[in-house]
Order: structure tokens, then C-alpha cells, then sequence
């Protein structure tokens, strides 16, 4: 479909900064032209036009750690530390899901995040072949990064899994779906394990991938307080200087890898990270509902480490909305560093855009707006009283829009939402099933 989008302000997120009544041109899955409105419709006067007056048009929001299958949980264990979340809760729970309820609720957060203006969703869960995450992203349009999340008590599984998701999924549907290879994290994934894993990352790469559409890596790391004790205990291996150290010590950190989380951080810890180019993926809600602490963002970004922003699980954060999460980026770190100087407005929204794109080494197509990138946008609607009277773009999109203020998203060139409505699925239908794919799974969780 070529596209005309006329008359908004256009925030680019690249080299052109801002441009007021403002104009964006699209020819199948691309940006071919940004500029000035009278320009562009001189140059282009046949093409579909779109009136974007009054409204904002951005890069689609870039989510860079979720879960999205966890939707099917969103509210089902909240108020408890991490590790009695995960063991006494979550875990015995997804032991009774299937690949359709995987499906199911990948398909509800996909239609979430969309609605919220999130175009890219980086997703760690579990893959099966006949039903899954990669599955709901297609069908619904969404542009994602689908992993298969590693554990030591299952590694056959995994390898097969591994191999059926890459060679089934990178790559594919346009070009908007790519996979990564997920070790869930340093204390349930073994050292020989991890090597072996980034041995097998090395091995798909070459057979399903190139230098310009990698498979990566991504991983949990340094969540909690208590990770360096845990690993040590489950793996009887021992070291002095924490499980930054302890990962690069087994040689599997690198430019490919999203590390979420990264909360207890030493200075060697992110002079690691920078050495090794690891992105990290912040999730402020998680962190703080699962009281794991704050990450050190702020000095993170001093040490020229890329930080892009995610939501987590749906059962973690309960909202799959990335401006909740920039709103509480920018205010988390001016607080607990009584600092409001700290993290500025376009900073975080680069965290969500073109830094989200960079963390995924896919920042040659995706995250901001530029003649020659794939046309992933969303247009926001700003004559609404809370975004009124109108000083600073960029300000608003951080402090005071919601979700619901977005109005049209485009995802590789494809109208996916117009005027709030999905195009490609039925949103009742979808929640209908997520409604009885969770009654169902409470009979198999209650008949054990």
C-alpha cells in the first residue's frame, strides 16, 4: 500500500528532529520520503492520504522484554518476592498450559500492545510447534523478536525447539518476525550449558541467518540480590566478583545479547557490560511490583551501555502499555536520586524507540523515522484535555499520554489499527478465548 500521511507533527526520532505539520510517504513495507506537508504533496499527489492533522506521528514503541504469553496470569499471583512468585506460583501454573494457551495469550498481549502504540515485542516464553507465541504475532501483525526460553532440566527439548523455531520462524512473514535463543538465567541454566547454548546460537546463525538479520540472545542477569547465591547453589560453582563477572568469565556475553533486568550492578559489572556492547533491557514496574530494586540507569548511560525499555510479563507488570513504562522511567531515577535532572524526556523516549531498535540489532530498519526504514508508526491523537495546552511533543508522549490516546499504528508498511479498531482480528473473539483457555487451565491447575 502506498501512504501519504499529512498535516502532524512528525517526531522522527532521527536526524530531522521534529517536524511541525510535517508528512510521511510510504511505498509497500517503506519509508520513501519525510518532509514538510506541501512538499509531499506536490511530489506524491496519487497516493492514499491519511489527515494527521492535529495529531502526533512517532516511531512504533520498541517493548524489549516480555513474556507475552503470560497474559493468561495477569493478576493471577501478585504480592510476593521473586523467587516464591516464580516457584510457588507461576511455574506450577504454565506446567499446565498448552501450545494453544500459548498461542491464545500471545495473541491478547499482541492486540495490547498494539493498541498501545508497541509495534516491536522482544518475547522470551516457551515454543511448541503446533501452537505459539510466533503464531499470535503473525496473525495479529505485530513485528516481534520470539524466543525459546532455556533451562538446564530440559535440554534436548530445548535443542529441538531451538532448531524448529529457527528454521520455521526467522525471518519469515515479511521480514517481521526473527527468533533469539533464551537461557532463562544464570541459576537455572548450567555453565556448560550456557556455553553450549551460545555454541548452538553460533551453529543457527550460520544456517538461518546473516550478519543483517541475526539470531540473538536474551537472557535474564543480575535480577535480584540474591542471583550470585542462587547460582552458586544449584550449580556448586563459585566466584568472587558476581554474576556479571561469572557470565563473562564463561564467554557468552557479546553484542547480541539483551540482558534484562541488570538491577544489582557493580561499577565492574557495567564496565563488563560496556566492554562486551550487552544491551540491557529495563523494566522499572516489574522491578519495583516484584521488589527487586532499582537499576542503575542513569549511570549505565554514562557508561555508554545501550538501555531500551520493556514492560515484562503481564503477570509481572500486569500491563503490556510502554508509556506507563516511560513515565515511570523518567520518574523512578529523579526520585530515588533526587535528581530531576536525571533521564529527560527524549532520552527515554529514545530508550523506547531507536535505543529499543539498537538493543535488537535491528536498528538498520526499525526505531525511528527516515526515508529508506520499514514504516512501522503510530499516530496519536493530542486535542484530548489531559494533552492540552500543547509546549513540547516529546514532554507530552513522556509525562502525560496514555494508551489510549494512540489511533492508528502501521506495522511494515500495513494498517494493523485505524481509528482504535484492529484490522486483522476480532478483538472480542480473541478475548473470549483468553477467557476460556484461563477457565480451563484453573480446572487442570485445581484437578492435580
Amino acid at each position: 500500500m502506498d501512504l501519504a500521511i499529512l498535516g502532524g507533527t512528525i517526531v522522527t526520532m532521527g536526524s530531522r528532529g521534529i517536524i511541525r505539520d510535517g508528512a510521511v510517504v510510504v511505498e509497500s513495507d517503506t519509508i520513501i520520503d519525510v518532509g514538510r506537508s506541501d512538499e509531499i504533496k506536490r511530489k506524491y499527489p496519487r497516493y492514499e492520504r491519511i489527515d494527521a492533522g492535529g495529531k502526533i506521528v512517532i516511531p512504533g514503541l520498541i517493548n524489549a522484554h516480555q513474556h507475552a504469553a503470560m497474559s493468561l496470569l495477569r493478576g493471577y499471583a501478585d504480592d510476593y518476592p521473586l523467587r516464591e512468585w516464580l516457584e510457588n506460583w507461576v511455574w506450577p501454573f504454565e506446567r499446565h498450559m498448552t501450545g494453544y494457551d500459548i498461542y491464545v495469550g500471545a495473541l491478547l498481549t499482541a492486540v495490547e500492545s498494539i493498541m498501545g502504540g508497541t509495534t516491536t515485542v522482544n518475547t522470551m516464553y516457551h515454543y511448541l510447534e503446533d501452537y505459539n507465541e510466533a503464531m499470535a504475532f503473525a496473525e495479529v501483525g505485530l513485528r516481534g523478536i520470539i524466543g525459546h526460553v532455556c533451562f538446564s532440566w530440559r535440554k534436548d527439548h530445548d535443542r529441538k525447539a531451538l532448531e524448529e523455531l529457527a528454521r520455521k520462524w526467522h525471518g519469515k512473514v515479511n521480514g517481521t518476525i526473527r527468533v533469539s535463543v533464551d537461557p532463562h538465567a544464570p541459576y537455572t541454566v548450567d555453565p556448560e550449558y550456557m556455553r553450549k547454548l551460545r555454541a548452538i546460537t553460533s551453529d543457527l546463525n550460520e544456517k538461518y541467518a546473516s550478519s543483517s538479520k541475526p539470531i540473538i540472545w536474551h537472557t535474564h542477569l543480575a535480577e535480584t540480590e540474591d542471583e550470585a547465591r542462587k547460582t552458586e547453589g544449584s550449580f556448586g560453582v563459585t566466584f568472587k566478583n558476581g554474576i556479571i563477572d561469572y557470565m563473562n568469565s564463561l564467554g557468552v556475553l557479546g553484542g547480541d545479547v539483551v540482558a534484562a533486568h541488570c538491577v544489582h550492578l557493580t561499577r565492574r559489572d557495567m564496565e563488563t557490560l560496556k566492554m562486551r556492547k550487552v544491551k540491557v533491557a529495563h523494566n522499572p514496574i516489574s522491578n519495583l511490583k516484584l521488589a527487586s530494586g532499582v537499576s542503575p540507569v542513569p549511570e549505565l548511560l554514562n557508561s555508554d551501555v545501550t538501555v531500551a525499555l520493556g514492560t515484562d510479563s503481564p503477570c509481572s507488570n500486569n500491563s503490556a502499555d510502554m508509556f506507563e513504562v516511560m513515565k515511570f522511567t523518567a520518574l523512578l531515577h529523579k526520585g530515588v536520586n533526587k535528581n530531576p535532572t536525571l533521564l529527560p524526556a527524549e532520552q527515554v523516549l529514545r530508550m523506547a524507540t531507536i535505543d529499543g531498535a539498537k538493543a535488537l540489532l535491528w536498528d538498520h530498519e526499525i526505531g525511528s523515522i527516515e526515508a529508506g526504514k520499514k514504516a512501522d508508526l503510530a499516530i496519536l491523537n493530542f486535542k484530548k484535555p489531559h494533552l492540552w495546552p500543547l509546549y513540547s511533543e516529546v514532554s507530552h508522549l513522556i509525562y502525560a499520554v496514555k494508551a489510549s490516546d494512540v489511533e492508528t499504528v502501521i506495522i511494515n508498511g500495513r494498517i494493523i489499527m485505524e481509528d482504535r479498531e484492529i484490522k486483522t482480528v476480532r478483538v472480542e473473539e480473541v478475548m473470549e478465548r483468553a477467557e476460556k483457555a484461563r477457565e480451563k487451565l484453573l480446572e487442570r491447575l485445581h484437578s492435580r
